[in-house]
């Protein structure tokens, strides 16, 4: 976390001094002031990466100082702090702007935690703000083959209907995350929150208290209360990747707060409503999952109003070319550096290759030969042994026997690498794909694979 800067507006100077001191010791820049007037020059004068915000200071409230900043256009993170735990401000200062919350007193680990999760998701949102920058088509879905140019003016319709529940389908890499935001940004929610959550990326434990917030104390380690995703997403759109990991536990509950709107904190005695368009996207076969007793019929059946299946890159004609040119831009304009280009023998291969991880693939790709050949023509020699192997069933234009048999097999394949690389064990597997232990497991028994008994 080196070369980060805090700016702490708080009017107890004693807990100013002692959170400067401990920033500093993790290697953060802080400094303090204690008063909104005070906070809003310095930003003017010296701004920081991230301001912690107190909710109550001597000349004004602290969402008076954020509605400020807002209205200045400025997108500076904030992390609003509370001293009495008011969970109604701390969602007001959300939906007016700020990036996260925290009540007093609050652990250092609980502060250091946000500041880098504030910070990664504002990495992660400038990235995102640059590609729907450069790329072409409708909200960043690039493409001119007829299945895609269908696909954009299909989203742009269901974007403008009152539809609140879209499920899409479709295999991995395929761009459902970018599709889901696309869907928000054309709606009459785009002022709303756009909230993501990967249901296979949490721990099973935590994925009620993530998607509808805790009271400090509800559980061992809720030290603060937390505010679910569902209040988060209010008036806005709520994308649930992965939907087919939901911990059958959890789908009653969420099916509850489909019918009605209505749902509770873990702890809380209140019950709160939540008016959100909800966007779900698996490359489950999910109809598989409910016929086999893995996922709940009703709940399906409810996320399943509009469905929307996505194409794979081999779909989609030409387009592999186009994005491939587009990456090359993107992340020549990144590095500083020239744009690769393709030699006439690769941009045939990248109409011929069939893309198995699609355009995930493509771009992870782009990424590598643009750092390993800035400013060339790159040429065969210079892909993956994989894209110079053109599978032979593919060749051949023989399709998979299913789409659910050929996940499958893919799914397999990523798996069992997975555990060869982390030499049997399951925990370390699963974060190299980037998904909780359980639910690795989960997948490990769907597909009746062994992996010996080392965790």
């Amino acid at each position: 976390m080196a070369d980060i800067s805090v700016l702490i507006v708080d009017d107890e100077i004693q807990l100013v001094k002692s959170v400067v001191f401990a920033l500093k010791g993790e290697g953060i820049s802080a400094w303090g002031v204690h008063t909104g007037a005070e906070g809003l020059a310095e930003i003017e004068r010296q701004p920081p990466d991230l301001v912690l915000l107190d909710q109550r200071l001597p000349d004004m409230l602290g969402i008076q100082v954020l509605e400020t900043l807002r209205s200045r256009q400025s997108t500076l993170p904030v992390v609003m702090i509370s001293a009495h735990g008011d969970t109604r401000a701390a969602v007001q200062a959300v939906k007016a702007g700020a990036s996260d919350y925290l009540t007093k007193p609050f652990e250092l680990d609980d502060l250091i935690h946000v500041i880098r999760s504030t910070l990664e998701r504002e990495r992660l949102a400038a990235e995102v703000a640059y590609h729907r920058k450069t790329v072409v088509g409708s909200d960043g879905m690039i493409g001119d083959s007829p299945i895609m140019t269908e696909l954009i003016a299909t989203v742009s319709r269901i974007a403008a209907s009152s539809a609140s529940r879209v499920l899409l389908l479709g295999e991995s890499g395929t761009g459902k995350g970018l599709v889901a935001r696309s869907l928000h940004n054309q709606s009459a929610r785009a002022k709303g929150a756009f909230v993501e959550v990967n249901c296979a990326s949490l721990p099973e434990q935590l994925i009620e208290a993530e998607l509808f917030g805790a009271e400090k104390g509800a559980y061992t380690g809720a030290h603060q209360r937390r505010v679910g995703l569902v209040a988060l997403a209010d008036g806005g759109t709520l994308f649930l990747d992965e939907i087919g990991e939901l911990p059958q536990a959890l789908q009653a509950k969420f099916l509850h707060f489909l019918e009605n709107g209505n749902y509770r904190a873990i702890g809380a005695a209140q019950v709160r409503t939540a008016d959100v368009r909800i966007v779900a996207a698996t490359n489950r076969d999910l109809a598989a999952d409910v016929k086999a007793g893995r996922f709940r019929e009703d709940l399906y059946y409810r996320l399943n109003v509009i469905q929307l299946r996505l194409p794979s890159l081999r779909e989609r004609g030409g387009d592999a070319l186009a994005l491939a040119r587009h990456f090359a831009r993107r992340y020549a304009a990144e590095s500083g550096s020239p744009p690769v280009s393709f030699a006439p023998e690769v941009e045939a291969r990248f109409a011929d290759y069939p893309w198995p991880g699609n355009v995930r693939e493509l771009k992870n790709l782009i990424e590598r030969l643009t750092i390993l050949h800035p400013g060339r023509a790159a040429t065969l020699a210079e892909l993956p042994p994989d894209m110079l192997r053109l599978d032979a069933a593919a060749g051949a234009g023989e399709p998979p026997k299913t789409l659910s048999d050929s996940l499958d097999a893919s799914e397999r394949v990523l798996l069992t690498e997975a555990l060869a690389r982390a030499h049997g064990q399951k925990g370390r597997a699963a974060e190299l794909l980037g998904i909780s232990r359980h639910a690795f497991k989960r997948r490990l028994q769907r597909l009746n694979l062994t992996s010996g008994n080392r965790s």
